[in-house]
């Protein structure tokens, strides 16, 4: 119970400090928050079993605080530092750490489950008792490539769970706007796998419910749909006011709020005590103070490592893609784009 209540306080406070991170510019690029959601995460992310692979979305870093990511490289990613997974070319959690089963989120929303279904076909090829897991909003579960995936899942019964977010909003569009139904979970009935709902601001719901799908997928039985009903308490990104949600709406599920829900959980029954959490909280902070610290003394990139880690080949003079170079016929129609792409292929 300690161990659920430390993940979903980590989450909400890592998140925090990028923040205040980004609002000082040394964030590079956007920050996507996950705040209201962090139940649906990390009850999902505790779930899983070493072996088994997860593939998050944008908002689901709690499941990968689950599984054993630093904070630190969480906050190396959005500063681009050359430490960084991705050695300062991508930022967020598009990485994928093989030794903790995560799988890289693809920008495409929808898409990853697709790529997902390739990792859970090599386990049942293989006769391997390990599970695939992944995320999807109710925007993205309306997208083609989702569609696309599930199908191709449910029809070869494979290992897997997906878990549909529906937090209301995707981007500036109501789910009431992307789908006919009325309960999420009846989008399963045109797969025909069994879904199931729960509360997503309730983390030993999440994780009861979660718990009971891998187990059905690794005794060979498939795929298993979870709706979270939950809510995104911002905006898609921090440069997102929020603005078209009704006041109104957007208090009932403060009030609904999953960590301090939690907490009044392991108060009232014992688990526990109103200091005992706020040891936890103090240890957190402490913690990401000093992670932050550490990480912003850390440095970008050196510029002429541009080249490296992008292509097959790891070597500064690799030859760049012919995709790369200049289109035959169309080099006098934007000539500054030419000289570029020419210079770069030559090494210049």
């Amino acid at each position: 119970m300690r161990t659920l209540y430390r993940l979903l306080w980590l989450t909400r406070a890592l998140e925090e400090r990028l923040e205040v991170v980004f609002k000082q510019g040394h964030v590079v690029g956007g920050l996507y928050r996950s705040l209201g959601q962090e139940a649906t995460a990390v009850g999902c992310g505790f779930a899983l079993a070493d072996g088994d692979w997860i593939a998050p979305s944008i908002r689901d870093l709690g499941a990968l605080l689950a599984r054993g990511l630093d904070p630190r490289d969480v906050i190396r990613q959005y500063t681009a530092r050359g430490t960084s997974l991705c050695s300062g070319k991508d930022n967020t959690n598009h990485f994928t750490v093989p030794e903790l089963g995560i799988l890289g989120p693809i920008s495409p929303l929808g898409t990853q489950l697709c790529v997902l279904n390739g990792v859970a076909l090599s386990f049942r090829m293989r006769d391997q008792a390990q599970v695939c897991f992944t995320f999807q909003g109710d925007g993205a579960s309306r997208t083609g490539t989702s569609h696309e995936g599930l199908a191709l899942a449910a029809a070869l019964n494979l290992p897997i769970v997906v878990v549909l977010e529906h937090n209301r909003w995707a981007f500036g569009t109501p789910s009431t706007h992307v789908a006919a139904v009325e309960k999420w979970e009846d989008v399963a009935g045109a797969y025909g796998v069994p879904a199931v709902t729960v509360d997503g601001n309730d983390v030993l719901q999440v994780y009861d419910a979660a718990a009971e799908a891998i187990a059905r997928a690794r005794a060979g039985d498939g795929m298993t749909i979870l709706v979270a009903e939950t809510y995104r308490m911002l905006g898609h990104a921090q440069h997102d006011a929020q603005k078209y949600v009704p006041e109104e709406e957007l208090q009932a599920w403060r009030d609904h709020d999953p960590i301090r829900d939690f907490a009044d959980y392991l108060v009232e029954f014992g688990f526990e005590s109103d200091s005992s959490l706020e040891q936890v909280r103090s240890e957190v902070g402490a913690e990401l103070d000093a992670a932050v610290d550490d990480v912003l003394a850390e440095g970008y990139p050196p510029a002429q490592e541009a080249r490296t880690r992008v292509y097959d080949d790891p070597a500064l003079d690799a030859a760049v893609p012919w995709t790369r170079g200049p289109v035959p016929g169309y080099e006098g129609l934007r000539p500054g784009i030419t000289r570029r792409a020419n210079a770069y292929r030559e090494g210049a």
